[in-house]
């Protein structure tokens, strides 16, 4: 389980590696561009229900923390489809990966 670190807050966002590494090219990519945007997310299991949502800026610090030290191969599909959702108005929304077949590109 990776942790996405943002700003001040001494309590990381619990975020599977596979998809945290997903979320960091696409948040890297934006960020890098200077550009504002939303990442929303559903609580998973054995926290509160419901679901969150963080603004990102550039100006917050922002650090990602993965347990595995080794980095998976990336779906070239899952970050477009991140990606896409990024550039709509209401922000990237981590979704689940889609397989099919063998899903490293």
């Amino acid at each position: 389980m990776g942790s996405l670190y943002y700003g001040d807050a001494k309590t990381p966002i619990q975020i599977d590696d596979r998809a945290l590494a997903h979320l960091k090219v696409v948040i890297a990519t934006k960020l890098r561009r200077n550009e504002s945007f939303t990442l929303s997310w559903r609580h998973p299991e054995g926290d509160a229900p419901g679901r969150s949502t963080l603004w990102l800026h550039p100006s917050i610090p922002l650090r990602f923390v993965f347990q595995d030290a080794e980095t998976p191969d990336l779906s070239r599909r899952w970050i477009e489809e991140l990606a896409h959702s990024a550039s709509s108005s209401g922000g990237i929304t981590l979704v689940e990966e889609h397989f099919e077949g063998v899903h490293a590109d």
